[in-house]
């Protein structure tokens, strides 16, 4: 650096304090990134899985970065040698205009140390919902599911939200502690029908979608419970009785995958329709009016 401030000094209109700093600030940028470049040939090319690319490029990326500040910010701040002095002023000088960095960047802090969600979960964060597939310094986006779309699918949006809504938005996690949701198929049948073997028919069918998902579902509460206070006594499938003002609501309660939701609800009322089809004393129920006459018939 000193030799480069040397043959700027020579060079008329580039010997100014200002333009030797800022030619210093671009070639300091310039060799970081080269580094950052160098630095993830080197690693990524021996790494397969993407989601571990993905994280080493975060971290790789986010040290730069850092390095980059403090260099850049100590070349012109040359009176401040003490790094702790120099991040003492800069906080003190920006907590006011860049409120909401600062709280973004805290957001960055807490979310990388207390992991309230990870890139690949599935969140929910005030109204919003989606897959992350991505977290930086100021912000994290979700590819959004819900919204127009039904059955927690995806609509094609990508979301950017302020890390700083971490603290003032409620956040649920559909995968922390195991990745399987309760799923509910409500079936409303005629007051006239069958409702007991209707009840046993669809008892029958969730068994046999769910039959495969119990024992996992087991391991994965298990090791949640370590950490989380999650205790379900029944892990298979229920059909729950109601009466509705149309008909007898028989509702299917069963646990499926996160991101298999919509799957599960097909395959399950396909069957249920093939089933109700075969059966005479068994009929779907929907809003009807009723009228009646007191009117004697002559």
């Amino acid at each position: 650096m000193n030799f480069i401030e040397q043959l700027l000094q020579q060079v008329p209109y580039l010997n100014s304090p200002i333009m030797i700093k800022l030619i210093k600030s671009i070639i300091i940028i310039t060799i970081l990134w080269l580094l950052k470049q160098v630095v993830n040939r080197l690693i990524l090319r021996k790494i397969t899985d993407m989601k571990s690319r993905y994280q080493w490029r975060k971290i790789i990326s986010t040290i730069i970065a850092i390095l980059g500040i403090i260099i850049v910010g100590r070349l012109w701040y040359e009176g401040v040698q003490s790094i702790a002095t120099y991040l003492g002023l800069l906080s003190a000088g920006i907590a006011i205009a860049l409120k909401d960095l600062i709280a973004n960047f805290a957001g960055w802090i807490y979310i990388i140390s207390r992991k309230p969600f990870e890139v690949g979960d599935r969140i929910q964060i005030g109204n919003l919902a989606g897959d992350v597939i991505d977290l930086s310094l100021f912000e994290f986006s979700l590819l959004e599911i819900g919204n127009w779309v039904d059955a927690d699918q995806s609509t094609g949006r990508i979301i950017h939200i302020p890390n700083g809504k971490i603290f003032t938005l409620d956040l649920a996690n559909y995968d922390k502690g195991f990745k399987y949701i309760w799923n509910e198929i409500r079936v409303v049948i005629t007051f006239e029908s069958n409702w007991q073997k209707a009840k046993k028919i669809l008892l029958k069918i969730a068994n046999n979608k769910s039959e495969n998902i119990t024992t996992p579902v087991e391991r994965q509460i298990k090791r949640a419970a370590r950490k989380f206070l999650i205790y379900y006594k029944h892990l298979t499938p229920i059909v729950y009785t109601d009466v509705k003002d149309h008909g007898i609501q028989l509702t299917i309660r069963h646990l499926c995958e996160t991101r298999k939701r919509r799957g599960y609800t097909e395959a399950i009322w396909e069957d249920i329709l093939k089933e109700f089809a075969k059966q005479k004393d068994i009929e779907l129920a929907y809003p009807t009016t009723r009228f009646y006459s007191t009117d004697k018939v002559k």
